[in-house]
């Protein structure tokens, strides 16, 4: 796993799955910025309204700190904005070790997401905020318009 020691000691190990330099760069930031976060993520506003229903799309509940309250492949209802999760984590040194020594739990199981493992051993996830999320290929139809993409940029 890639990691980054600062100048002033902290180091950060971080996970990408196909995401551009600003995003990491961002999540970089935040961990920097906010001594308390355990784990930094990066979140975009929804895409449409379906966003809200659509189970291949992770939401994330922020706090209006931006510290992570819940993340859920769930329905969410109401007026306020629904963020959609971005697949990149910064990590603190002692927060990754506590991750990966822990087995998956159950909220991890019924949601299929690995950040509520992290939020049940209570390290503390943030998130920075991206003005778009990058392509994301979570099924057939999803691999369809990448290709669509891919083939009008080339």
């Amino acid at each position: 796993m890639p990691r980054l020691k600062r100048p002033d000691g902290v180091e950060i190990h971080w996970e990408a799955h196909g995401e551009g330099p600003p995003v990491l760069v961002a999540c970089i930031d935040l961990m920097a910025r906010e001594p308390t976060c355990d784990i930094a993520t990066v979140v975009a506003p929804e895409a449409s309204p379906a966003d809200r229903a659509n189970p291949d799309v992770v939401k994330a509940v922020l706090a209006a700190s931006g510290r992570a309250l819940y993340f859920t492949r769930s329905t969410l209802y109401g007026d306020a904005p629904v963020w959609r999760h971005i697949g990149i984590y910064g990590y603190r040194r002692a927060a990754l070790m506590a991750f990966n020594a822990a087995p998956p739990s159950p909220l991890e199981r019924r949601e299929k997401l690995e950040q509520l493992r992290a939020m049940e051993l209570g390290l503390s996830i943030w998130a920075a905020t991206a003005d778009d999320a990058p392509i994301s290929v979570d099924n057939p139809a999803d691999l369809e318009r990448a290709r669509d993409f891919a083939r009008t940029r080339s």
